[in-house]
């Protein structure tokens, strides 16, 4: 495969979403923000894993080291807090911009060190009569920010004004990512390229060993050690999230890590595995054949699976329900599990009952699909917030009173990933044993439909094998 031509990160996008939240902190009220960017974390004694900023923070700064934190008010004002230059410190760990090259770089209005962020912050949310801050998400931050109140507190008797209200910022930031820009949906039309590119170095390299009888002695981490070889080559920064590299009966465990199970002829392999690119994550699930070829029971119900797919598909589209997408798909699978015998059409009647009862559950267990953006899991609301609650299904058999789910927007990213996982169980036909399959895309909302991110991996059952046989389909 060649390698794709690099992208570059947009360095007015931060400007601009600054503005957007500092006109949505208007709208509400006005007042001050603060965020800081996620802590380095040690692995083991004094290593630390590799740095990733926090995802509200680097959407907002663009800015990558670690201690630093934005300030934002509501006029559009920024100030950024990042560590000093440290010369000795550099050798050792790699250049650091610093407070005087800051507001070049990154466009914000001013930056200061963050080694006196206890002496600067009262001055910075003083004068302001709301404070917004994410809250639960960042341990210490609330106690702190009590700090902080306590100084201003202090300086009333001067007129300076104290925040007299702490909101959740993450309410707002969490509704500015959830419909992505032009830029962004570059960026993620990228990630699921290589996501789709690194699934195709597994299969064929499955196919090849498989082919040259080389099978023998290869494990699930050897699988992942493609997907890892494919993401960087291509120029992600690794993986979105630990890649699910599930052989044979552990293709039933839902989130079952890359492990030392063989990788065996006339099994399925099911590999969920996604790139992280310039921040923005892919999230893509394929399942095939470790031998080549589908046998006429894995055939079967992979086809169940990915008509449940399509019809996901079909529902998603602007003005509709995302839950629709979800229950488009369950219809399919329900029908497919009385049509198969995996459920007894004698004592669960139909797939109104099927739903209704819950029976499915021990087949398919999860949602057909999930948020994506700078998170695997991104942020957002699935339910519609400013509508009132209605009484619906609980999906275990029973009913709960919330609200309707989220209507979809051009813009908005989800995954569409319905699956079907057969353990050995009473009155199980035997020959499903053991098979879990699931197939899972990324897919944005246009304004006519949506468009799948991540089809460059065959998905057809036919163009599996056609690949696997060293076919491009």
């Amino acid at each position: 495969m060649s390698l794709l031509p690099p992208l570059t990160a947009d360095p007015e996008a931060p400007r601009q979403r600054r503005a957007r939240l500092a006109e949505a902190l208007r709208a509400a009220g006005g007042g001050v923000a603060v965020l800081p960017t996620a802590p380095e974390r040690v692995r083991n004694r004094d290593t630390h894993h590799p740095y990733r900023p926090d995802s509200h923070f680097h959407y907002l700064t663009g800015f990558d080291e670690p201690e630093a934190w934005l300030v934002l008010d509501s006029s559009g004002r920024s100030t950024l807090l990042c560590r000093p230059r440290h010369p000795e410190r550099e050798v050792w760990d790699g250049h650091r911009l610093g407070p005087e090259a800051a507001p070049a770089a990154l466009g914000v209005d001013e930056a200061l060190s963050v080694e006196e962020i206890d002496h600067l912050m009262p001055g910075l949310i003083g004068g302001h009569a709301i404070l917004w801050f994410p809250f639960g998400v960042h341990e210490g931050l609330a106690a702190r920010v009590e700090r902080w109140l306590d100084v201003v507190r202090a300086r009333e008797r001067q007129g300076v004004t104290c925040p007299t209200q702490c909101r959740d910022l993450s309410a707002l930031l969490d509704e500015m990512r959830l419909v992505k820009d032009a830029h962004e949906l570059q960026l993620m039309r990228r990630a699921g390229t290589i996501s789709a590119l690194a699934h195709v170095r597994v299969m064929e390299r499955c196919a090849q060993w498989a082919r040259e009888g080389r099978l023998d002695g290869r494990r699930e981490y050897h699988l992942e050690a493609e997907l890892l070889h494919e993401f960087r080559r291509q120029g992600a920064a690794g993986p979105a999230y630990p890649s699910i590299v599930a052989a044979g009966a552990n293709a039933c465990v839902l989130h079952h890590p890359a492990g030392d199970a063989p990788l065996k002829p006339g099994e399925l392999c099911l590999v969920d595995a996604g790139c992280e690119y310039l921040g923005y994550a892919g999230d893509l699930t394929r399942t095939f054949p470790v031998g080549g070829r589908f046998s006429a029971p894995q055939r079967e119900l992979y086809e169940i699976v990915l008509a449940a797919q399509a019809a996901a598909i079909g529902a998603l589209r602007p003005g509709g329900r995302l839950r629709e997408a979800h229950d488009a798909a369950l219809r399919v699978l329900c029908q497919g599990m009385l049509d198969t015998g995996l459920l007894d059409r004698n004592r669960h009647g139909d797939v109104d009952e099927v739903i209704g009862t819950a029976a499915y559950r021990p087949y398919y267990m999860h949602g057909t699909g999930h948020w994506l953006g700078r998170d695997v899991h991104d942020v957002g609301s699935y339910l519609q917030e400013d509508e009132p609650p209605i009484e619906q299904p609980d999906g275990a058999g029973g009913w709960v009173v919330r609200k309707p789910s989220r209507v979809l927007r051009p813009g908005m990213v989800t995954t569409v990933e319905p699956g079907l996982y057969v353990r050995p169980a009473e009155g199980v036909p035997e020959r499903y044993w053991h098979i879990g399959i699931r197939i899972e895309d990324d897919a944005v909302i246009t304004p006519t439909g949506c468009e799948l991110l991540t089809r460059d991996a065959p998905v057809h059952p036919d163009e599996i094998e056609a690949l696997m046989r060293g076919k491009a389909p």
